[in-house]
């Protein structure tokens, strides 16, 4: 074990992803374990200004205390009691999250922990998603990049004592441990690191979004659409494929992207421009409207154009066809 290596892995992390600012103030979460004594002494030797913090929940009698005794004495740790017997595990870990609330904090969640919570969430909910780098609350967890063996080694090198957990075997993460990963590296021996692959993939499209799409780019159809919600669809035509937003009926007052819209005459509609479009009782197509009046063509698709029927009738803030002057008030957010 190369100590400093290791430490510099971890900076890596903490420079790439903004975890900590350089020679800033961290809460360290600590539970007495390998991984949070790591957490606790690498940080300091990064030189992050480091404290701790041990939450004793009582679950275990004598070893709670034990641990908090630890904590304090060899990490330094303000211990706070809190817990009743008999909480589950997720109460206890909300209850461990209420503390040091406004603070900067860190704890000691590994790569080794983010297969255990990818492997549970997929049995329990169909889902991959993982352990974030960054909670809403600004909670971080810089070792996300290390392996739990490596955290042992860690303390092993550096002459640090830690605590071991007796009641691990028991908990969710304790089966997934002793009986389900062993199962796995059984099956394939890089099981861990291709479970941990999942984690590092981009966020997926909603089944059914990505279903619709998927239908429209396998059709053969020279031009297709699939409604992805009540207020937009997506259309290929031949080789184009783009979003469209479906029309909103301009009842009183709507919200169209930047666009405040209000109208109290009956009938009209909302939509964005379409290829051929033209302004009623005229013959100038709204594509020559948008020319004239010097809009960017990025900003045409998404222009809203109002709609009686099959007529625009309007072109809000350009023109609008006769008898429809007053029809419809137009404001953009940004010039208000």
């Amino acid at each position: 074990m190369n100590s400093a290596q290791l430490r510099e892995r971890i900076e890596q992390l903490i420079r790439a992803e903004n975890l900590i600012e350089p020679g800033g103030e961290v809460l360290c979460l600590v539970s007495g374990g390998a991984d949070s004594t790591c957490l606790w002494h690498a940080l300091q030797a990064l030189n992050y200004r480091v404290s701790a913090l041990h939450v004793n929940h009582h679950q275990r009698g004598e070893e709670s205390e034990q641990d908090a005794s630890f904590c304090r004495d060899a990490l330094g740790a303000e211990v706070v009691e809190a817990g009743e017997p008999g909480m589950s595990e997720a109460e206890l870990r909300e209850l461990r999250y209420s503390f040091g609330a406004g603070r900067l904090r860190a704890t000691g969640h590994t790569a080794s922990d983010q297969v255990e919570t990818i492997i549970y969430r997929l049995v329990s909910s169909g889902s991959t998603r993982g352990i974030k780098l960054r909670r809403e609350d600004g909670v971080v967890r810089p070792l996300l990049g290390l392996w739990r063996d490596e955290t042992r080694a860690y303390c092993l090198a550096e002459g640090l004592g830690y605590r071991e957990d007796s009641s691990n075997p028991d908990t969710v993460r304790g089966v997934i441990r002793s009986d389900v990963l062993p199962a796995l590296r059984r099956l394939h021996p890089a099981a861990e690191e291709n479970i941990l692959a999942c984690a590092r993939e981009r966020p997926r499209l909603p089944r059914g979004l990505e279903g619709a799409l998927l239908e429209l780019l396998g059709s053969h159809e020279g031009s297709k659409s699939v409604d992805l919600s009540p207020a937009l669809k997506a259309v290929r035509e031949y080789d184009r494929l783009f979003i469209e937003q479906a029309p909103l009926p301009l009842e009183g007052r709507v919200r169209f992207g930047p666009w405040i819209l209000e109208s109290v005459m009956e009938g009209l509609q909302v939509r964005c421009f379409k290829p051929g479009d033209r302004l009623a009782g005229r013959k100038k197509k709204i594509q020559d409207v948008f020319v004239d009046a010097k809009i960017p063509r990025s900003q045409r698709s998404s222009w809203p154009l109002v709609a009686k029927g099959e007529e625009i009738v309007a072109v809000p803030g350009i023109v609008a066809a006769p008898g429809f002057e007053n029809a419809v008030k137009a404001t953009r957010e940004d010039e208000r």
